[in-house]
């Protein structure tokens, strides 16, 4: 017996799951690796900044001004001469944490609705998925514009307008998948148990949708930070003294002709970031994939 079927016999004694196939799967797909180890890089930095981060945030250089890239100054400066790279890893800080954030608002909702809504069934998942359309028929930055108009501009603020405006399409995929798992043995020998509702869809139903939520939940940090980026770009988003990419992004397309590492470098950041996040999720959308992986 060769080295490859005596490997196979020994996995096969062993056992598997879904989850370590699917960590299998992954670990061969080199673009999502390349995702989850610049993603991890950047979060690694977000985290250390205040500890590594060449000059003090607030430091201003006025004589100096916006000076391009140099030994001192790696990416250059802003026209308040501040280190770009001081900002961009402070930036970076605030874009991760209001994705991350702003994904888990709406994951917390939109799982909790479309659960509900879709092992319920009949009038109360009418109900409440008309009020899904209605809402998507919304105009999202209008909702979010007057969010910030009628409660002032805070960071938490941000967090929960977006979360807030992200979470529909995850209802929808919750309901669909709630919908199909319903009907299996597990849950019927759940209700004739006498379970409560919630103990049945928090412990039985959820679990057995987590792959498709985590696949959601890669591919919606990158459009919350897009979104956080675009308001920011308007004035709406992130206000000094507090910095963000998108409003980095916001400085250096007003002075691009002249001084363009304003707008690359912490463009590049936000690209790289976003790149990294959809490799990712598509990664563990084929791995999360059982019928493909079987075909």
């Amino acid at each position: 017996m060769t080295t490859p079927e005596i490997n196979d016999v020994a996995q096969a004694e062993q056992g598997t799951s879904l989850w370590r196939d699917a960590w299998l799967r992954l670990r061969r797909n080199r673009l999502a690796v390349l995702g989850l180890t610049v993603l991890l890089l950047f979060i690694f930095i977000a985290a250390v900044t205040p500890w590594i981060a060449p000059y003090d945030y607030a430091q201003q250089d006025l004589e100096l001004g916006a000076a391009p890239p140099s030994a001192a100054h790696w990416l250059g400066t802003d026209i308040f001469g501040r280190d770009l790279l001081t900002q961009i890893m402070f930036g970076g800080r605030i874009s991760l944490a209001v994705g991350f954030i702003a994904t888990a608002v709406a994951l917390l909702i939109g799982v909790t609705w479309g659960a509900i809504a879709g092992y319920m069934g009949g009038r109360v998942d009418a109900v409440m998925m008309r009020l899904v359309d209605i809402i998507y028929a919304l105009p999202f930055m209008i909702f979010i514009v007057l969010l910030m108009v009628v409660f002032g501009r805070n960071m938490l603020l941000l967090f929960l307008a977006i979360g807030a405006v992200e979470w529909l399409t995850m209802a929808r995929i919750m309901r669909s998948q709630v919908q199909s798992l319903r009907q299996q043995e597990f849950v019927e020998a759940a209700i004739s148990l006498g379970l409560p509702t919630a103990a049945i869809i928090r412990r039985h139903l959820i679990p057995n949708a987590l792959g498709p939520i985590i696949v959601y939940t890669t591919l919606t940090i990158p459009s919350v930070m897009l979104l956080e980026a675009f308001l920011s770009f308007l004035g709406l988003g992130v206000q000094p003294p507090e910095t963000s990419w998108g409003l980095l992004i916001s400085y250096g397309a007003e002075s691009m002709e002249e001084y363009p590492w304003l707008l690359v470098f912490p463009g590049l950041a936000l690209t790289l970031t976003l790149f990294s996040l959809n490799f990712l999720g598509d990664g563990l959308r084929d791995a999360l994939d059982v019928r493909g992986a079987k075909d």
